[in-house]
């Protein structure tokens, strides 16, 4: 049985966010997104760079992906979405508190993980240093709820990066639960170049 990743999601109401939902915009990204829509993989790929680019991708290359929504729960990286969407998502609050975000993220984790994919764990591919992924998933899923221990102490772009070189080298992070685990530490040493990149 495939492992399961929940992937943070990108900022809908950022810079590159806002470029992409312009009505004027031409590029092809959004002239989809305008007409019949384009995969929220996809979209939030280049909303948010290397770091979704790295979750989506790692996630593709050792299991199944479901993206955290701000409003709408768990949804899959190849549905289309509109700018319409985008807009819903942007006016979104990702807190653990708020019912608009925590309630259909709570019916889809009880509708999409199922008993085999709750023994094997879940892994949040996202923040554990704050309260709002955690709070809400580690209600549902308590132990079963894992996280990368290779994140601790790593900024966006850090994991983005790490997570691109272990897909592309066939490697799987270790993982480790998110209860009890000390989720913040030191920064740790700067990724090795890329080979064949200067």
């Amino acid at each position: 049985m495939k492992r399961l990743f929940l992937l943070s999601p990108a900022n809908c109401a950022g810079a590159r966010a806002r470029m992409v939902m312009r009505a004027e915009a031409s590029f092809p990204l959004a002239v989809r997104l305008r007409t019949t829509g384009a995969p929220l993989g996809e979209v939030f790929a280049f909303m948010s760079g290397l770091y979704f680019r790295g979750k989506l991708t790692y996630a593709a290359a050792f299991g199944d992906a479901l993206v955290i929504t701000t409003n709408r729960g768990l949804v899959a990286p190849d549905v289309l979405v509109t700018t319409a969407d985008l807009a819903e998502m942007a006016g979104g609050d990702i807190h653990p508190e708020d019912p608009s975000y925590r309630r259909p993220l709570l019916r889809d984790l009880r509708r999409h993980v199922s008993a085999g994919a709750r023994e094997r764990g879940v892994v949040l591919l996202g923040s554990v240093a704050t309260g709002k992924y955690v709070d809400v998933l580690t209600h549902a899923l308590g132990e079963r709820l894992l996280f990368p221990s290779q994140f601790v102490g790593r900024g966006d772009m850090s994991r983005g990066g790490l997570m691109l070189r272990c897909a592309a080298a066939g490697e799987e992070l270790s993982y480790q639960p998110v209860l009890g685990a000390v989720r913040r530490g030191k920064r740790p040493p700067k990724l090795p170049a890329l080979s064949g990149k200067r």
